[in-house]
């Protein structure tokens, strides 16, 4: 650990909280913690790591080794939204990082992101390339969305207007956070990234990703894929699970105008005929039980609550339908990916 980084966190008010959701990440976190205090920063910051009753020993380990960084326990697993929500709620620092556990910051990521904030005096959600750490591939530097919020990677260096950025790596104001009220815990994990840029964008506030820097990241761990690996669509039926039914949150809470009363019905139309295929074509029951039909469920079940949230949501909308949109692609990218790369495996 620096001594520079160390000195910094202890004697100074932080400029940066760096936050770190960890459960089980005894292979990984403390890569990723030192890939924080290597950082090419000369600004103080604090780092805050919350443990969500981790069994594996990983929170010994950033106690042992990193005695500098402020560590929250829960005594039972809570998920990795309000583990997020928890830290932030704690943060001194002005600017918060989200960052997963089994992401490593390049050495200039901080230094980058300020950088950027205070040059162009900006007051929104930045992002930072995303690599794969065991090949070096460049992922996404952002991404755009589809018409149902399937992320489109984007890997145009001159494009830096983005519908998301992964929350794997995500840099915005604390005050813009406290605005914006956090994560919404009851998603439990996934797709809150996409929550919170739609929403940031809904309020007027950019969602930028730089070409510059970046961050290597385990692909395939969290949840249990969810990602291309070996040219294969892999995924879990929960991570799926909680894919379709958060991505339907984010569209019913934030789609705006005339548009949403099209693009919301179809997608549910689409979103049954697809488990119906793919209970049939796997021959697979679980597909459908397990996924969608318990997507369906927990959207029935909070039809009240999401329908007051909208409502809530839509009423402090500052940008037009166009713009809203203007990040959004036409082709369906779920349609891309089946084209290429067929079925997924789904474990």
């Amino acid at each position: 650990m620096g001594k520079e980084a160390t000195f910094l966190v202890r004697s100074q008010e932080p400029v940066c909280s760096v936050c770190i959701a960890n459960y089980n990440g005894r292979n990984v976190i403390e890569a990723c913690l030192q890939s924080v205090f290597n950082q090419n920063f000369q600004l103080p910051i604090e780092v805050i790591v919350h443990d969500d009753a981790s069994t594996d020993g990983s929170a010994e380990i950033v106690c042992d080794k990193f005695p500098d960084v402020k560590l929250i326990q829960s005594e039972r697993n809570v998920g990795f939204c309000v583990s997020n929500n928890r830290m932030v709620s704690v943060a001194r620092g002005e600017f918060i990082l989200l960052l997963n556990n089994d992401a490593e910051l390049h050495e200039d990521a901080l230094s980058t992101l300020y950088n950027y904030a205070n040059k162009e005096n900006i007051r929104g959600i930045i992002g930072l390339p995303q690599y794969n750490i065991k090949t070096g591939e460049l992922i996404d530097i952002g991404s755009m969305l589809d018409l149902f919020l399937n992320p489109i990677p984007n890997k145009d260096k001159l494009r830096n207007k983005v519908g998301m950025v992964m929350g794997a790596c995500m840099w915005l104001p604390k005050e813009l956070w406290d605005e914006l009220g956090g994560l919404p815990e009851w998603f439990e994990s996934i797709a809150e990234d996409t929550y919170l840029c739609c929403l940031a964008r809904l309020r007027g506030y950019p969602v930028v990703a730089l070409a510059e820097s970046g961050f290597d990241h385990w692909i395939g761990r969290s949840l249990g894929g969810g990602k291309l690996i070996n040219q294969t669509m892999q995924t879990t039926y929960r991570r799926r699970y909680l894919s379709e039914r958060n991505k339907t949150y984010v569209m019913l809470l934030c789609y705006p105008g005339f548009i949403s009363c099209i693009l919301i019905p179809l997608h549910f139309i689409l979103l049954t005929i697809e488990g119906i295929l793919l209970s049939i074509v796997k021959r697979d029951l679980k597909i459908w039980n397990g996924i969608y039909k318990s997507c369906f469920r927990d959207l029935w079940s909070k039809r009240k609550e999401l329908t007051k949230l909208r409502i809530k949501i839509q009423q402090k909308r500052v940008i037009t339908t166009r713009s809203f949109y203007s990040v959004h692609i036409l082709i369906s990218y779920k349609l891309q990916m089946l084209l290429r790369h067929g079925l997924p495996i789904i474990k």
